[in-house]
């Protein structure tokens, strides 16, 4: 608020003034925009939450109830608010579930604030006390973790079923969990067991057919068709495969330039050296024993032109152009060769070596499928079908997530209990050290644990049962040291959370507790906002 001071006896004829409301303005204006963002996805919080329909500019319908993906696409201009799109993905690239859980702690945390700040307490001491309370729950949240074992895959399609009971593809868990479970499990390596990337998981999305076809392929699909002239192969068994850079059409100069044809003779000349360069590169490559050909999306010109696809039919070789270059990583590590970048260069030691190359007619499209891989890098590919759009992008998100869910587990081996226990233990046990602390700080700490509340509270409330009921009924469970109680939407009541198979790994409770905190402390230390033009 805005004080007058007087000043020095001296100088009794003037006053310093000094106005710490702009200060407090610029905070609360904060405050209130980044708990404007955490309310517009608190009702999609839980396996009863509901989803949002996202229109985007370009006329793209989106449905989902994935917080990373709906923060994502919200138009933001707020800068304390966008810092919450920011939190989310922060989220989202660390434990890969937990978005919407992330940024409903933030926002709750930020009420708390906002009441501690009314209240006279300094931001500094805030910001001090909720770090302090942070570092304490994930000691709880560690202490109460079920450690688990990679053999054990019955818990870790638990995990993953949990991540996917709160999604639209909920219904398809029971087929995407073991799916994810197998995907994560193939790409880890011996030499760094505790590391997963996902990049060594390709997804590929096919319409047509419903999400129960989707399906684990050891191997590379391209969701695309042979190019091939009348007669080229669309099966080739024991392929040679050569992943290649450049084109095989005639060539171009780099420079603009035209060529004045004055008689037949000159341009029959033309197109039969044309034939006899196409002809050469077809010779070199079939030399090799190269049975199958993918050919690098190019800018410049054409990967194959009609002339150069008859003779590749002739050679018996089959041809899919258009790879996409930031695909080649994926294709060469899974096929264990070479790219190849000149028609020089090509050698029998860097094609790679496959069982089946075949093509296959799926849904209202074609795609090409290489199995049987001879010495395999550790990837693999899945393949996702739904029945429009919306569904098979949702699918896509859900798969992506119980993968990450998954990889939480191959890097921190711990599971805890789902439904709002971990939430309801931390607020327990925080407050009960709140007492022994003096000061502000035990203040301070008492709201912390009381908007870790806010968690069973929406998940309750979500499901359409009544949340101060649920809430209470969860504290009294607590006190008698019953850690493991949760809320169990399907019944509406509370039971023990762990037996009903609702878990999710440690890494997602204790980086949403973490990445929420340090959240809240930035937004919280802002004073000011300053305009550079």
């Amino acid at each position: 608020m805005a004080a007058t001071v007087a000043s020095q006896p001296r100088s009794s004829k003037t006053e310093s003034y000094i106005d710490n409301k702009r200060k407090e303005d610029i905070r609360h204006a904060n405050i209130v925009a980044a708990r404007a963002v955490a309310d517009a996805v608190r009702t999609s919080l839980g396996p009863k939450g509901m989803d949002k329909m996202i229109s985007t500019a370009s006329g793209e319908i989106i449905i989902t109830n994935d917080g990373a993906t709906i923060l994502n696409k919200m138009e933001v201009l707020q800068p304390a608010a966008k810092m919450l799109v920011e939190l989310s993905k922060a989220q989202d690239s660390a434990a890969g579930d937990g978005t919407t859980t992330v940024v409903v702690i933030a926002g709750a945390l930020l009420k708390q604030c906002l009441l501690l700040l009314s209240h006279g307490i300094h931001p500094t001491v805030i910001s001090d006390s909720l770090h302090k309370a942070s570092v304490k729950a994930v000691d709880v949240l560690t202490a109460m973790s079920v450690p688990v074992e990679l053999s054990d895959r019955d818990s870790l399609n638990k995990s993953a079923s949990t991540s996917l009971n709160s999604k639209v593809v909920s219904q398809y868990s029971t087929l995407l969990a073991p799916l994810a479970v197998d995907a994560v499990l193939s790409v880890v390596d011996p030499a760094k067991p505790n590391m997963v990337d996902l990049r060594d998981v390709k997804i590929v999305k096919k319409l047509g057919g419903t999400v129960d076809d989707t399906e684990l392929v050891k191997g590379l699909v391209f969701d695309k068709k042979v190019r091939h002239a009348a007669g080229g192969p669309t099966r080739v068994e024991n392929s040679k495969i050569a992943v290649i850079q450049f084109q095989i059409s005639p060539p171009k100069t780099d420079i603009e330039q035209s060529i004045l044809v004055n008689d037949y003779t000159q341009m029959d000349r033309i197109l039969k050296e044309e034939r006899n360069y196409i002809l050469g590169m077809i010779k070199k490559i079939k030399a090799t024993g190269c049975n199958v050909l993918l050919i690098q999306k190019s800018i410049l010109r054409d990967a194959v032109t009609d002339l150069s696809l008859h003779y590749l039919a002739k050679a018996k070789i089959l041809v899919i152009k258009d790879v996409e270059r930031d695909e080649i990583e994926f294709i060469t590590k899974t096929l264990n060769c070479l790219p190849i970048a000149n028609i020089e260069h090509f050698r029998a030691e860097k094609l790679g070596y496959a069982d089946l190359v075949e093509e296959v007619s799926l849904g209202d499209g074609k795609i090409v499928k290489i199995t049987g891989i001879k010495d395999m890098g550790r990837t693999t590919t899945v393949l996702v079908r739904g029945s429009n759009q919306l569904v098979l992008d949702e699918a896509e998100r859900s798969l992506h997530d119980a993968l990450c869910v998954v990889r939480c587990l191959v890097g921190k081996r711990f599971l805890i209990a789902g439904g709002g226990a971990p939430e309801i233990e931390l607020s327990r046990q925080l407050g009960a050290w709140a007492k022994v602390l003096h000061g502000m700080e035990g203040y301070c700490v008492r709201s912390f644990a009381e908007a870790l509340e806010v968690i069973p509270y929406t998940l309750s409330e979500n499901a359409g049962l009544n949340p101060i009921t649920i809430v209470t009924e969860l504290r009294n469970r607590h006190a008698q040291g019953e850690i493991n109680s949760g809320i169990n939407v399907r019944k509406g009541q509370i039971t023990n959370i762990l037996e009903e198979n609702v878990v999710q790994p440690l890494l997602v409770s204790t980086s949403a507790i973490t990445l929420a905190t340090e959240c809240v402390r930035m937004i919280l230390k802002i004073d000011d906002i300053v305009t550079v033009r």
